[in-house]
């Protein structure tokens, strides 16, 4: 099976996160503004995004790593989808990541075809997450970092997987 989410599009306008926020009740943090919410064609596996979360009655977008560190010791990748099902997440670190698309791959050879996701009628989605502070003993400059929620698919992307990230639309 092809890996699932490891690449998503990030074109939202900050007018546009700033009102799906208000719209909801939620308050964006003040001191923050268009470069907290920068564009990308593309954020990979290992590439800086903005992150959504809560502090105090603040939304903050933060800057975090798309894909957690391997766990200590294990010879694996960074641990970037995160299965939801059976699991409570009261005591996690839950976040959303911002984005206009999410990708899809298909094909077995390179170059794969590349399968572009939205969200009907919404300028803008946002992908369920967990994040995680730099591992004790990292470089202290290494920011946090962020992996994506996992669920069964839905009808546009079973064809591809038989899972996807989690999405919320921005009213939700």
């Amino acid at each position: 099976m092809i890996p699932m989410c490891n690449d998503y599009e990030q074109h939202i306008r900050y007018a546009e996160y700033r009102q799906a926020l208000g719209e909801v009740g939620l308050v964006p943090a003040e001191h923050q503004g268009e470069a907290d919410l920068p564009q990308a064609d593309d954020v990979r596996i290992g590439d800086l995004g903005p992150v959504m979360r809560r502090e105090g009655g603040e939304v903050v977008l933060s800057s975090m790593t798309f894909g957690f560190p391997p766990p200590t010791g294990k010879k694996a990748g960074p641990v970037f989808n995160f299965r939801s099902e059976g699991r409570s997440f009261a005591e996690s670190r839950r976040c959303l990541i911002p984005a206009s698309a999410f990708f899809e791959f298909t094909g077995t050879k390179y170059p794969k075809a590349k399968q572009r996701f939205t969200l009907n009628g919404a300028p803008f989605l946002c992908i369920a997450g967990l994040w995680r502070d730099a591992p004790a003993g990292s470089d202290s400059n290494q920011p946090p970092s962020f992996t994506m929620l996992t669920t069964a698919p839905g009808p546009d992307v079973a064809p591809i997987h038989n899972r996807q990230i989690v999405v919320l639309k921005p009213e939700a």
